[in-house]
């Protein structure tokens, strides 16, 4: 597989016309672009964080996510969809990629990519998984799933009020959780669970996060998803209140 051989290094931005996005954001946002690999680092060994420059860029919001798609000599073309973990205001957008056995996008873009590389990539997409900071709001992320939640957690902190976005977040250790020394210092609950005294999110640490006025941000694995959501329920996160992101394989 090879990335797009051509693309351009503007980074300018088109402004939302509403929070939500409004049609004509969508219309820019669903045109494919070559984006500009301007950074690349190894936070581990199954993992890659990429910052790309995007041409005539739709200023996403907290949570959504853009497709990256690579193209062979032969024309076949295989693509996947990575959160952005950036903040709105970032000048580049931030993705972060976690390598799945096997897997034709993430492989090449964990191994093969490079500063100076181009990248076809199509978005922002989403208006379900998003936040704005207008309003508290608590997000649990499990895995490479903390990904949106720490661009809403920098969203916040461009804001000046970081305090709106209670976190937590889960990994096997602290070198698989993503972005470890920033949500720590946020202040996250970090739950490592194949480390001693690591803990989990049980149900007495999801019971101390319910709320029924605010909007609850999950994101992970469709295992973890699922048990964190009938532990919302049953402390009395109501669930209508409860917004999921489920990622995993693609076949």
């Amino acid at each position: 597989m090879s990335s797009a051989s051509t693309g351009t290094e503007d980074t300018g931005y088109v402004v939302p016309d509403d929070r939500a996005g409004g049609p004509n954001d969508r219309r820019a946002a669903a045109k494919w672009r070559d984006a500009r690999v301007v950074e690349v680092a190894h936070p581990s060994v199954d993992a890659v964080m990429l910052r790309l420059a995007v041409p005539e860029r739709v200023q996403h919001h907290p949570g959504q996510h853009y497709v990256v798609r690579l193209r062979a000599p032969d024309g076949y073309t295989a693509q996947r969809s990575y959160s952005v973990a950036s903040a709105p205001g970032d000048d580049l957008v931030e993705l972060f990629v976690e390598r799945i056995p096997d897997g034709e996008v993430s492989g090449f873009l964990a191994d093969v990519v490079e500063p100076g590389d181009d990248l076809e990539v199509r978005g922002p997409i989403g208006r379900w998984f998003v936040w704005s900071g207008g309003s508290p709001a608590v997000a649990i992320g499990g895995g490479s799933g903390v990904a949106p939640l720490v661009g809403m957690l920098r969203h916040a902190t461009d804001l000046g009020e970081p305090e709106l976005l209670r976190l937590a977040v889960t990994a096997r250790t602290r070198e698989l959780l993503p972005y470890a020394g920033e949500l720590e210092a946020a202040g996250a609950h970090i739950a490592l669970t194949r480390e001693p005294g690591g803990g989990r999110l049980d149900a007495s640490v999801i019971a101390g996060l319910v709320d029924p006025e605010v909007t609850v941000y999950l994101c992970g694995s469709a295992r973890f998803t699922g048990a964190m959501e009938t532990l919302l329920v049953d402390a009395g996160q109501p669930a209508g209140t409860i917004r999921v992101e489920r990622f995993g394989p693609t076949g």
